[in-house]
């Protein structure tokens, strides 16, 4: 089986995102971000692409789009979740790093998930589905304080 682990920043009220954008601001966690996924395949959606803007160094970066004619210089594109996960079938662990529809179906799919989970409560219009918890255990949790003082924990999750 192949290695598909989501990773994801989640406020309190499960809200990933808003505008296409985060809707906080935490360095800390886009250090650890870089970390994990730095010499691995990330998968995203369109969307997300659109909302980095740019490819992120030190990635193979696979974009999945319903549109045939979508081409990005420098990225693999995949026209769904499962075509994306076969451009990374020679990779010990590949991200799947957004958005919200591609999450939804990722679940499924995954067996481990890096979860941030923020202390706040935020308006946004993306938003994490509900684990089951019955398919997944916690195996890691670390409580963190940002400079700022927003609290956050990093939460490693494998599939049961």
């Amino acid at each position: 089986m192949q290695n598909l682990s989501v990773i994801v920043a989640v406020a309190n009220n499960n809200v990933i995102g808003l505008d296409n954008t985060l809707p906080w601001h935490l360095p800390e966690d886009l250090k650890r971000f870089r970390a994990l996924t730095t010499g691995h395949h990330i998968i995203m959606g369109r969307k997300t692409y659109e909302s980095l803007r740019r490819l992120l160094p030190g990635r193979t970066t696979v974009i999945v789009t319903r549109n045939p004619q979508y081409k990005i210089e420098g990225a693999l594109i995949a026209h769904s979740l499962e075509a994306a996960m076969a451009l990374c079938r020679n990779d010990d662990e590949a991200f799947l790093i957004g958005g919200a529809e591609l999450y939804q179906h990722g679940l499924d799919l995954a067996n481990k998930l890096y979860m941030t989970e923020i202390a706040i409560e935020v308006k946004g219009d993306a938003h994490f589905p509900a684990l089951d918890m019955s398919q997944w255990q916690e195996s890691a949790r670390e409580a963190h304080v940002s400079e700022k003082g927003l609290e956050f924990g990093y939460v490693t999750y494998v599939r049961k």
